[in-house]
């Protein structure tokens, strides 16, 4: 079992129950065990009822949060032509095509996000491998293999998350900062729970949210209602 800090510890003692909380009463919580001097990041952890080995139960997608993520995401866009002029021009970091593939291919993922013109997915096919893993793979559904380019270059830019759940039927992802005023995480962790319920899958059945859990960085979970 992994030793926690002294600090962690001592935040733990701070959850008087387990009994889940309201998002507003979860974030005030949290933000109490704000003792670090960097800016933590927080995150939410969603366990849902699903069958994760079918098909027909995957819960994906990707959202524009109210309040961004607090973090300037480095954009990575494999295009050419006018589309790579329009990458270039709406603020990604870095542009290409079959020399940035290749680059890809050889290991180098030194971006957050990875956007991909469908005309070039005969190039940014074999390199599931390599992006797979790190969740950084161009797919249609979650808008990042595109023609709007610039739209969803700025909605990035804007704070926009992907996720996916994992073999657990766990989906997670970072809702901000610590340092963001409560307000901002409230309606950030809302937006992010209520867009997760919109996508149950119709083959569930049962309880589809079976727990939601905030923390930061460095912090104990603090459980949410559902």
């Amino acid at each position: 079992m992994a030793k926690h800090s002294k600090r962690y510890r001592n935040d733990a003692k701070k959850i008087k129950s387990e009994t889940p909380l309201s998002v507003a009463d979860a974030v005030e919580l949290l933000k109490k065990f704000d003792s670090l001097k960097f800016n933590q990041s927080v995150d939410i952890a969603i366990r849902l009822g699903i069958d994760a080995k079918q098909a027909d139960q995957l819960v994906r997608g990707s959202i524009v949060l109210p309040h961004g993520i607090g973090k300037a995401l480095r954009i990575c866009v494999i295009a050419k032509g006018d589309k790579a002029e329009e990458a270039k021009s709406n603020g990604a970091d870095t542009v290409g095509d079959a020399e940035l593939v290749a680059k890809i291919k050889d290991g180098w993922t030194d971006f957050d996000v990875c956007i991909a013109t469908p005309d070039m997915m005969g190039l940014v096919g074999p390199l599931g491998k390599v992006l797979g893993p790190r969740g950084l793979m161009p797919s249609p559904r979650a808008g990042t293999v595109t023609m709007d380019v610039a739209k969803t270059i700025k909605e990035y830019k804007a704070g926009k998350v992907e996720f996916r759940n994992d073999k657990a039927g766990i989906v997670q992802a970072n809702v901000g900062k610590i340092k963001f005023e409560k307000q901002q995480l409230v309606e950030n962790i809302e937006a992010f729970i209520q867009y997760v319920q919109q996508l149950k899958p119709i083959a569930v059945k049962g309880t589809y949210v079976k727990s939601i859990t905030i923390a930061g960085t460095m912090s104990p979970g603090v459980k949410v209602i559902c």
